[in-house]
């Protein structure tokens, strides 16, 4: 298998999916600041001319972050981070999907519609228009999950699980590009301090980071 890698909250949930159950595959870098993903040569892998991406060593490939987390656990299943029984995986599918459709697709959106747009505007479909709206139900959904987080250790309950990664990862990111969490979401700010104990939250940043001048990828 070969990981196609790049700076970015998504490339980075896999990462510390990797870190987390310490797998270990050759990452291979792709230029998206020069838009490396749009030519025909990524295209060609990948139509959806997005990161991350895994080249299976058949030369399939995956793309879409959450279905690369589940093919690793497939065929790594030690340290689950999914679920061992039918009911864990349907209750992080669960909460993956209300993150991610509540939470990491607005905030991430929002950022292209706005501080993005000089990057994204010739390369997805962007309406500025949306973008303050968007930032807000972000802070509405977190305000809505920090009440569901009363008394819970993780999204899940007890057990760290990719739920928390996909969320973690978004947030970060959120911190750098003025979609910060709410100082009185108490729930939810603890969670946060909490994922920044574990190790695969430094190690899972992207080494050249910094040149993107965002925080959290």
């Amino acid at each position: 298998m070969n990981f196609l890698n790049a700076p970015g909250p998504n490339p980075r949930i896999v990462r510390m999916f990797l870190l987390e159950k310490g797998i270990v595959i050759p990452f291979e870098e792709i230029d998206i600041l020069e838009g490396q993903n749009r030519k025909s040569s990524y295209l060609d892998l990948n139509p959806a001319g997005q990161l991350p991406s895994l080249i299976l060593t058949n030369g399939k490939c995956i793309s879409e972050t959450v279905a690369i987390c589940e093919y690793l656990e497939e065929i790594f299943p030690d340290g689950s981070l999914i679920g061992t029984t039918a009911i864990e995986r349907a209750v992080n599918r669960m909460w993956l999907r209300r993150v991610e459709q509540n939470i990491t697709e607005n905030l991430y959106n929002s950022f292209r519609y706005s501080l993005g747009l000089e990057l994204f505007r010739d390369r997805v479909h962007c309406i500025p228009e949306a973008a303050e709206g968007l930032a807000a139900i972000v802070q509405e959904k977190l305000v809505w999950l920090d009440r569901l987080m009363h008394r819970k250790i993780y999204v899940c309950g007890d057990k760290f699980t990719l739920a928390d990664i996909v969320l973690f990862c978004a947030l970060d990111f959120g911190e750098g590009v003025g979609q910060q969490i709410d100082n009185s979401l108490i729930n939810i700010n603890a969670w946060f301090s909490r994922m920044y104990t574990r190790d695969s939250a430094y190690e899972s940043l992207h080494p050249d980071g910094a040149s993107t001048g965002r925080q959290g990828v």
